[in-house]
């Protein structure tokens, strides 16, 4: 076995599709296929179940998947190692970033960081908490920022300055006049929230619990995969929700969008999430000093 043909087989349980991560890999498809092959006879197992023009993993490819990642994200970082000899004038900056902070806390600080050192690349993917704190444990991310907290023995989870959760509604929803809502309203509301594993459905849903509702029992229209379609949703006056202030500052001014009292909503720390074995690169380092250290908790 050896790294490339790790790397190659990584690239295929990514993508599920041995065209796709040939792509990827600026490889052609019959290479891609070939060392998938000798990886399976080398060892007699099926790595992989081909169904038509896709593939899917095999209880053994699913383990080898794990593994690979981490041989890979281990063989990276002393790659770093070395690059970082050279001080910070290359090299890869790999994030994960949960919704809200990727599309509207982090976008100012990268700009900041990419003119302080235009040498690094940023490699940005964005989910929800747990897929930010998946992609640091498997090595795909090197620091995950995340709106929720993380547990996870394999991981270090540390508090940063965020934002503020707001119950919020469009201004033609029946709610916007009224200034608070109470327990009554909010169980027979119609809610249009973020999906199961995003911090900010975990927070509204203690909230609601703290208020005296079952989370369960709420009428949710629609389960949304991010802040900015919800934002969408309540300008066109289909529910109620809870949104970071960074996303509707503008249509609270603007009256837009309308905050509602009623729901214990407190300041939420964001989390930097980072893997509690692996090397810390100086472009990691100084990402967080210049990006979160040095910057002002209302930035």
């Amino acid at each position: 076995m050896t790294l490339e043909q790790l790397r190659i087989f990584a690239a295929v349980a990514d993508a599920l599709h041995f065209t796709r991560a040939a792509e990827t890999l600026h490889l052609s498809q019959p290479a891609v296929s070939a060392a998938v092959a000798a990886l399976e006879a080398e060892h007699g197992l099926r790595l992989f179940d081909r169904i038509g023009r896709r593939v899917e993993l095999t209880a053994a490819g699913h383990l080898l998947r794990r593994e690979a990642r981490a041989i890979l994200a281990k063989v990276e970082e002393a790659g770093t190692m070395l690059a970082e000899l050279s001080g910070l004038s290359r090299g890869t900056l790999r994030l994960a970033a949960s919704q809200t902070v990727g599309n509207h806390w982090l976008p100012p600080r990268l700009l900041r960081f990419a003119e302080t050192h235009p040498g690094i690349r940023i490699d940005l993917s964005i989910g929800n908490t747990g897929q930010v704190a998946e992609a640091v444990r498997d090595g795909s991310a090197e620091l995950g920022i995340a709106e929720g907290a993380v547990s996870d023995p394999a991981l270090v989870s540390e508090p940063i300055a965020g934002d503020r959760l707001r119950l919020v509604v469009g201004g033609r929803h029946p709610w916007a006049g009224l200034g608070r809502v109470g327990v009554k309203d909010m169980a027979a509301g119609r809610w249009i929230l973020r999906e199961s594993g995003s911090g900010t459905r975990a927070l509204f849903e203690a909230a609601v619990r703290a208020a005296g509702l079952d989370p369960g029992g709420l009428d949710v229209a629609m389960t949304l995969p991010g802040g900015g379609v919800i934002r969408a949703a309540l300008l066109a006056g289909l529910g109620a929700s809870v949104l970071s202030d960074l996303i509707v500052a503008e249509d609270l001014a603007a009256g837009r969008i309308v905050a509602l009292e009623g729901l214990e909503l407190p300041a939420r720390p964001f989390h930097l999430v980072r893997h509690r074995d692996r090397y810390r690169s100086i472009a990691e380092r100084a990402f967080v000093r210049l990006a979160v250290e040095a910057a002002p908790a209302s930035s």
